[in-house]
């Protein structure tokens, strides 16, 4: 019996230091493997009892983190053939005969994407790949591959793109809707095409809107030094989590001033699983021309409201329309949500399903009203010019 005893005991000191090593050496193995998302994508998520993101495994130190998350950051080159605009003119042919028709120049350009499944697929920004003839894709480990693009989506300025290569290192996704003001976070990515760089800041603010930059907007905003070539790189928490893609910077030199932007990796899902799924991310639209509320508007209209979001414009024969809808009516509430401004008011009708009606509360004059509004599919973006 003592025996037994001892080999129990030797087998559970075993196991338990096992168990040690594994969670300090590679928590991912713990609690999480590789899950599938609605799209049928293989991806990695952090578990849920994860460390906060402010929590700093090891004091004064981030290389654990930057050593987890940078070999699924990639380096993105694309190039473009640049024709002179009157090349097909016949006078200018006549000319310059064949020479002026065939000379092309080479636009490149650098960005940078972050690995986020073993089946090859890569999250980066859609202006780092717009356009592009040839994408190349260079992996840490000096590995290089042609990528094609999968998908687009113009609205979040996101892009899904593919390469085919094995054993390719993976990101793990973590929860963006964790994050608060203060967290630490690393931008990792290829500025200037230097070589993949690591920073380090806090998270200045989120739920960042209304900056022009994209027509869904909900960045994160953080001091972590982001430059250009750092677009469709990792924002990653101290635990080497993803949390969202570097974006843009406001800038007044070109450089870094400490005020950058990241897609959150919630909604970069969304757009993943979208995209992969239909081959685009459907969202709901009801086809009205909204503004900020304003006195002016308000009195111009006839309308006494103090919040929401005016309607100066009604498509005909659209959703809104066939509903009831009318120029001057003031959307409050859309599904049960309250709506303040214009980005809140896109983001709530683009959340709603097609074809499944929902209520929206409006008010016209003094009275209040509730319109059940059914929403179409909103039309793809239709743009030519590269940001």
């Amino acid at each position: 019996m003592k025996r037994i005893w001892l080999l129990f005991s030797q087998t559970v000191t075993v196991l338990v230091a096992a168990y040690f090593v594994v969670a300090t050496l590679q928590p991912g193995w713990l609690g999480r493997g590789n899950v599938r998302s609605g799209a049928g994508i293989a991806l990695i998520e952090a578990p849920a009892n994860t460390p906060s993101a402010g929590q700093q495994p090891t004091a004064g130190s981030f290389s654990g983190a930057a050593r987890k998350a940078a070999p699924a950051v990639v380096s993105i080159n694309t190039s473009k053939a640049v024709r002179h605009p009157r090349s097909n003119d016949p006078w200018f042919q006549f000319f310059f005969g064949d020479q002026g028709n065939n000379s092309q120049q080479q636009q490149a350009g650098l960005g940078s994407g972050v690995i986020v499944s073993p089946d090859g697929y890569i999250l980066t920004n859609n202006h780092v790949v717009e356009g592009a003839d040839e994408i190349e894709v260079t992996l840490t480990d000096s590995r290089r591959a042609r990528a094609r693009v999968i998908g687009t989506d113009p609205d979040t300025d996101l892009a899904i793109l593919r390469i085919e290569l094995d054993k390719l290192p993976v990101i793990v996704l973590g929860n963006s809707d964790a994050l608060d003001v203060g967290d630490q976070v690393l931008a990792i990515g290829n500025p200037f095409g230097v070589g993949q760089t690591v920073t380090s800041g806090i998270v200045s603010a989120l739920g960042r809107t209304q900056l022009g930059i994209n027509t869904f907007e909900n960045f994160i905003q953080t001091d972590a030094a982001i430059n250009p070539g750092n677009s469709g790189g990792a924002l990653v928490d101290v635990n080497g989590n993803l949390m969202g893609i570097n974006t843009a910077i406001y800038s007044r030199s070109g450089g870094s001033m400490g005020i950058g932007f990241a897609i959150p990796v919630s909604t970069a899902r969304l757009v993943l699983d979208g995209i992969v799924k239909d081959g685009q991310v459907t969202r709901g639209w009801i086809g009205v021309e909204p503004n900020e509320l304003s006195p002016e508007l308000a009195e111009t209209f006839g309308v006494k409201a103090s919040e929401g979001v005016i309607i100066t414009g009604v498509l005909q024969d659209g959703p809104a329309a066939q509903a009831g809808m009318r120029p001057g009516d003031v959307i409050v509430k859309v599904d049960g949500k309250n709506v303040g401004n214009v980005s809140e008011l896109l983001t709530a009708v683009a959340a709603l399903k097609p074809g499944a009606a929902a209520p929206f509360n409006v008010k016209r004059a003094d009275a209040l009203v509730e319109l059940n509004i059914t929403p179409g599919v909103r039309p793809r973006p239709q743009r030519n010019v590269k940001r």
